[in-house]
């Protein structure tokens, strides 16, 4: 027989409590950061011709984060300790360095590594100063060895990023809804890529005629005109693109007689069809161009950005136009939202992510403004210079301080409940969801079956908050999403799987 005590004193280790906080932020300072740094690749200047070889611009390289230090007032930078932050009320936040090569009418300039801000470190996380040391070495330094970590040290005070519930994005989800008397089935898909969220959904109204709508497109479209514009041109195409069920292929029907009734025969009438919408009383030449941008950045970003990739959302959209039918004869049942397979949980390295692309980006576009304004005045160009660490920094720092994170979240970051040991530790493993308080939402404060060995069952307070903020089961492991689908990809072509 299992000796119970030993089994729990064997799985909870002191760092075992909050390790996926710290191991997110451990992945978000090795991979994160180099991530958004690559999604940028470049800062492009209006200095020069692209041309004739002549544009300047600066190539971003490697970036990496040191460890967390204080800058003394006679100019000495000494190393900084978490007891040492709270006492002189500072940020326990080390320097991010970024090695930068600037490329002036086609030559090079040596590569160089500059400090562009600083980000606070996570207590315990491998850029942390008490990582490795002994539990008399951290005694030392005034902290107590008993303490998790997991936590920030911002002006002072201890702050803790909360895990956010969410629903899984790029999953195709289907919902019924009643419109003016009339049921409308509907499939959408929070498609999400480089931190941005676009809503894509297709739903069947009256007479099983399918309309669209996503961002940047005023009102919805037609089904077929919009696929047709992607490159589904064909009747036949289009068709066996949805599904071979003769039921569904009936209702098919009627979306093209309604395609035929608008006119649309063609890709090239689609295309003219959506430029009148999307750019109403604009050049021709205008609306094309302005379709074709919003086609690849706006409808489904997740599948690419490139016109290479418009067949493959052409399909996408008439899988999601599958479920939308199976819903309507009753193939399949509406998705459960509160379902644990459709949500997602972003830990703090995935929302320090989030913080850095748009700190980064408005840092990006300074070392722009400060590298042509420099070139007006016939300035030598020095990137050592036109790079201003606050900028990044302040960007950083103060969602951090005041819990209001980009995308208009509030409460994401808090102050550490220190009550007791029993508290801090619960505070840590919260469990916060984006609805608001205000409302009943009484199917998402239930516990759901799915919760079972995930979620506390009991622990969750009284009031407005009731069944919205959660706590992690005593035993819970979190699993993490791969970067690199490429595997994946090989893994299912050994199997015989093909890609549409």
């Amino acid at each position: 027989m299992l000796d119970r005590k030993k089994l729990s004193s064997a799985y909870f280790t002191k760092n075992k409590i909050v390790q996926h906080q710290i191991d997110s932020f451990d992945e978000f300072i090795g991979h994160g950061l180099q991530k958004v740094v690559d999604e940028m690749g470049i800062i492009e200047t209006e200095i020069g011709d692209a041309s004739s070889g002549t544009k300047t611009y600066v190539r971003l390289e490697t970036v990496s984060v040191g460890h967390p230090v204080v800058k003394e007032a006679d100019g000495a930078v000494d190393r900084l300790f978490p007891s040492d932050a709270r006492l002189r009320n500072l940020t326990y936040s080390a320097p991010i360095n970024l090695t930068m090569t600037v490329v002036q009418d086609g030559v090079e300039s040596d590569p160089k590594s500059v400090e562009i801000g600083v980000t606070p470190i996570m207590l315990r996380s491998k850029a942390c100063n008490l990582y490795g040391l002994t539990d008399a070495e951290i005694q030392s330094h005034g902290e107590d060895p008993l303490d998790p970590g997991g936590y920030f040290i911002t002006n002072g005070t201890e702050r803790v990023i909360m895990t956010l519930e969410d629903l899984a994005p790029n999953k195709i989800m289907t919902e019924m809804d009643h419109r003016y008397g009339d049921r409308v089935e509907i499939a959408k898909v929070f498609s999400e890529r480089y931190g941005y969220r676009a809503l894509t959904v297709v739903e069947r109204g009256r007479k099983s005629i399918l309309e669209v709508s996503f961002p940047s497109l005023p009102g919805r479209i037609n089904f077929v005109v919009l696929v047709r514009a992607l490159g589904l041109e064909t009747d036949k195409d289009l068709v066996d693109a949805v599904s071979d069920d003769p039921d569904i292929r009936e209702f098919m029907k009627e979306n093209l007689e309604e395609a035929v009734n608008l006119g649309v025969f063609t890709q090239e009438n689609a295309l003219e069809e959506l430029g009148s919408v999307v750019a109403t009383r604009q050049a021709r030449e205008y609306q094309t161009r302005r379709i074709g941008y919003v086609l690849d950045r706006y409808l489904l970003p997740h599948l690419g950005n490139s016109e290479e990739e418009r067949m493959v959302k052409a399909h996408y959209l008439a899988r999601m136009a599958e479920a939308c039918f199976e819903l309507a004869i009753g193939r399949r049942n509406v998705d459960d939202k509160d379902h644990y397979a459709n949500k997602r949980l972003k830990l703090a390295g995935n929302l320090m992510e989030d913080l850095f692309r748009v700190s980064f980006n408005r840092l990006a576009r300074d070392i722009k403004y400060q590298i042509e304004r420099a070139s007006m005045r016939k300035r030598e160009l020095n990137i050592m210079t036109v790079i201003r660490p606050d900028v990044l920094t302040q960007r950083i720092v103060y969602p951090l301080a005041t819990g209001n994170w980009v995308g208009g979240r509030t409460g994401v970051a808090q102050l550490l409940d220190r009550t007791d040991q029993i508290s801090s530790l619960s505070h840590l493993r919260r469990v916060i969801s984006p609805l608001s308080r205000t409302q009943p939402h009484f199917e998402a404060r239930d516990l759901h079956p799915t919760q079972w060995g995930r979620l506390c069952p009991s622990e969750t307070p009284e009031g407005p908050n009731c069944g919205l903020v959660k706590n992690f089961a005593q035993m819970v492991e979190l699993s993490t999403g791969l970067e690199d689908t490429e595997t994946i990809r090989n893994e299912l072509h050994a199997y015989g799987v093909s890609a549409v």
